[in-house]
């Protein structure tokens, strides 16, 4: 068989560079995700499927080369489609069925399959773009992925090192390009000049807030922010910090949004005083949290719920403000639809903020990404964000066309539709973008004139507590509603339940990841001391009677 002139051959005398080892691969939300030095294999075959995927759409499709929050030793890799959004669910089946071949053969069938159930016109070009995040085994994966791409003669645009949203920026703005719908352009300094522009707009003539200092994990993030303040000059003022990106053992290493979040302590690299305003991003710069320290020395946390609320309570004021109708497909008009997307591990306070304080509806769903993204798709402006920090804000087609066509009667009004159109330019909406979020926050911060302490005072966290549970087979525990109960194993359900009886606002869900035999325990109660007491007394249970491997977890620092 030809695969659009390329011989089976010539497939398989390239991929005989890259055999694959006796590992079991999966593509979860985050793509592939596992040690670097397993995952050459992975690379060159993903090159293979991408060309694929570039073929049966007829669009340039992207390839991230990252492991995110993970340690430096772990990398992946996930395919980016046309719009910046994740791959379509039904491609990540082909991508675990080609990646597990267990010969050069083998794969050759998986491809075959792929062409033959996806009609795929093999004698058309595909393009594909191609980066990457700072860790040592990029280079070698990104020689097996071009590879890949170059054995089935695609377009190749190699970006190198970008943050992963900068990435989905790019694969959006070049399959927009010259489009009513174009959305900036494919350059690092495209993005950069897009998200100042929108930022000036708001902060113009007000009060510019205090220094901000930034954890940047020692990744991605800490020198494409600053090439972001090179463009931003005087506008804002930001300190970067954990900035080590060529230092061996330091990427994401006690510092960076996960830790941050996980742990409810600031990172290692920065020495933080009351009244110092601090964020962090991740290791490829798609998560983001806030934190401060308080006048009585605590830590506070300002995680994805509080983005999402300050976000949707801004969004929510100038909708009012603006008065905006947005016509429906019956041919009425009707104001703004806005929602707020949250899961199991949005904090409870945050979740009766948003709908009892702010009167905006909030759908839950699975925990992923492509799951907040796909329920925020239903609304005319749907905010998403996960407590961890990856988030962003979505604006329908129609919304953003009665931004640009309804005009103010008066100046308040004019400036509301104004701020909303600035919005759409702001946020990143291809995916979370933690650099883009950042932007977002400041600004609304400047035009309320808030401190971090005014923003937290919205409403107060309940205290809670995570962990992860080494298990030794992850696929015994079933989630139902949206992960916040287990439909298995039932006996671990009962146990929760009774637990979860014995603290004042008491909730507790055991979640397994998608990726690698640990399960997460989530826990809120009334107190720091009684969430950690129910985590604890879970956590140990899952690993007594369920499995668990290596150390018991202890939550006890």
């Amino acid at each position: 068989m030809s695969f659009g002139g390329i011989t089976a051959e010539a497939i398989k005398t390239a991929a005989k560079a890259y055999p694959k080892p006796a590992v079991h691969y999966t593509y979860g939300t985050a793509g592939f995700r596992t040690k670097g030095d397993l995952l050459p294999s992975v690379m060159f075959r993903i090159g293979l499927l991408a060309v694929l995927r570039s073929k049966v759409l007829g669009k340039t499709i992207g390839v991230m080369i990252t492991a995110s929050h993970n340690p430096e030793i772990d990398n992946g890799v996930k395919l980016v489609e046309p719009m910046g959004e994740m791959l379509k669910q039904s491609w990540e089946g082909y991508a675990t069925e080609l990646a597990n071949a267990e010969t050069e053969d083998a794969m050759l069938d998986s491809l075959k399959k792929v062409i033959a159930e996806e009609n795929i016109p093999m004698d058309v070009n595909s393009s594909v773009v191609v980066a990457r995040d700072t860790r040592p085994s990029g280079d070698l994966l990104v020689k097996a992925l071009l590879d890949g791409l170059n054995v089935m003669k695609a377009d190749i645009k190699n970006y190198d090192m970008l943050t992963t949203p900068q990435l989905h920026y790019m694969v959006r703005c070049i399959n927009t390009k010259g489009t009513p719908d174009a959305y900036g352009e494919p350059t690092t300094d495209g993005y950069y000049n897009k998200l100042y522009a929108a930022f000036k707009k708001f902060v113009v003539g007000k009060p510019k807030l205090s220094q901000l200092h930034v954890d940047c994990a020692n990744g991605v993030g800490a020198p494409k922010l600053k090439e972001l303040i090179k463009v931003m000059g005087n506008d804002i003022d930001i300190k970067v910090e954990n900035d080590q990106i060529t230092t061996k053992g330091k990427l994401n290493y006690k510092c960076g949004a996960d830790f941050v979040k996980l742990y409810q302590l600031q990172p290692e690299g920065m020495e933080l005083k009351p009244g110092y305003r601090a964020c962090s991003l991740d290791g490829d710069a798609d998560r983001i949290v806030y934190y401060y320290i308080d006048n009585d020395n605590k830590f506070r946390l300002l995680d994805g719920d509080k983005i999402a609320s300050l976000a949707a309570g801004y969004i929510m004021d100038m909708a009012k403000i603006a008065n905006i109708q947005v016509p429906r497909e019956d041919g009425s008009k009707s104001p703004l639809k806005i929602g707020v997307v949250q899961t199991a591990y949005a904090n409870g306070s945050s979740t009766d903020y948003l709908r009892n304080k702010l009167n905006v509806p909030v759908p839950f769903t699975q925990t992923g990404v492509k799951h907040l993204h796909h329920e925020a798709l239903k609304y005319d402006v749907g905010v998403y964000f996960e407590a961890n920090g990856h988030g962003t804000v979505l604006f329908s087609d129609a919304a953003i066309n009665a931004f640009k066509t309804t005009k103010g009667a008066t100046p308040e009004q004019e400036n509301a539709i104004e701020s909303l159109k600035g919005l759409t330019e702001l946020i990143n909406q291809a995916v979370g973008d933690a650099i883009s979020d950042m932007l977002l926050v400041e600004a609304i911060l400047t035009v309320r004139g808030w401190t971090l302490e005014q923003w937290n005072s919205q409403y107060t966290d309940l205290p809670s507590r995570q962990e992860k549970v080494k298990v030794s087979d992850r696929t015994q525990f079933k989630c139902i509603k949206a992960d916040t109960e287990l439909a298995e194993p039932k006996e671990l359900q009962e146990i929760i339940d009774n637990e979860v009886k014995k603290y004042p606002n008491g909730r507790c869900f055991v979640r397994p990841s998608g990726t690698e035999d640990i399960v997460r325990v989530y826990a809120e109660a009334n107190t720091a001391e009684n969430a950690d007491k129910l985590n604890y007394t879970i956590s140990g249970i899952v690993f007594d009677k369920f499995g668990g491997v290596g150390e018991r977890p202890s939550y006890y620092l």
